[in-house]
């Protein structure tokens, strides 16, 4: 049998979306604490909390009786992240809800950034319950649900908290698991107030300077804790083009599905 180049960068992206899947799903099972992984599927028998999967497929192989047999499809809300768009669970009585580009960085530094989106940001991780609840708040543009509990700051993990004036304005996850490590939530709550003044609008230059310096400041983070590790995560839309900027290549769809019927 001859390799190829294109054969091993296929099989490189291949791993990577097995590293990613499974990455995203060790994240998804600390938020949830209940679930359990079996086979090429974790899920959770019980509810999963607002904006997180009650299944998460592991591998291309996972069948969709497999992914929706230990979960409460009878209860509002369940979902299920399709990590490798693969699975029709329209029978299943489910809806595609969205669809996302996993996405892979090579280890390294991260690129230049615009020096004043960057200095009117000060970052470090949180340490504290207290630092944990202020970040949710920030994150979820309200106050605090308790949904990241402070045992989560014991893990292999770290929230990264991006202050000025001494609010947070920005944030991220980022987790190690599967040989890489997985970035998510990022958020630049005060894109506006931090670039261009309370009227920018999303899109705008601000903003899109504020979210690059965000980015920029979580892969430095992630450099210097996890150093030759690649960085993993998912993102749509103009997150997805943000990530690109940050040298982050798609490299495979994934769909979530909302259950309906």
């Amino acid at each position: 049998m001859i390799i190829t180049p294109q054969d091993s960068e296929a099989d490189g992206t291949a791993a990577l979306l097995l590293a990613a899947a499974r990455n995203n799903a060790e994240w998804v099972a600390a938020v949830c604490r209940d679930g359990a992984f079996s086979g090429s599927v974790w899920s959770s028998a019980r509810r999963t909390p607002p904006l997180y999967p009650d299944a998460v497929s592991l591998t291309p192989r996972a069948s969709a009786a497999q992914v929706v047999a230990g979960i409460d499809t009878g209860s509002p809300g369940c979902s299920v992240k399709d990590s490798f768009a693969v699975l029709d669970l329209a029978p299943a009585g489910f809806e595609v809800l969205f669809e996302a580009r996993w996405i892979h960085r090579p280890a390294g530094p991260p690129g230049a950034v615009d020096d004043v989106a960057a200095g009117a940001v000060r970052w470090s991780e949180v340490r504290t319950a207290a630092e944990l609840e202020a970040w949710e708040a920030a994150w979820g543009g309200g106050a605090g649900t308790g949904l990241f509990r402070a045992e989560l700051l014991a893990r292999d993990l770290v929230f990264l908290a991006g202050r000025s004036g001494g609010r947070i304005v920005a944030g991220a996850v980022a987790s190690a698991g599967g040989g890489v490590v997985g970035v998510s939530n990022l958020f630049t709550a005060d894109a506006a107030d931090t670039a261009d003044g309370p009227d920018a609008a999303d899109g705008s230059a601000g903003s899109v300077a504020a979210v690059d310096a965000a980015w920029a400041a979580v892969l430095g983070a992630v450099a210097a804790r996890w150093p030759g590790l690649p960085v993993v995560g998912y993102e749509q839309g103009a997150d997805l083009d943000a990530a690109v900027r940050a040298g982050f290549t798609p490299i495979g769809p994934l769909r979530v599905w909302l259950h309906t019927a």
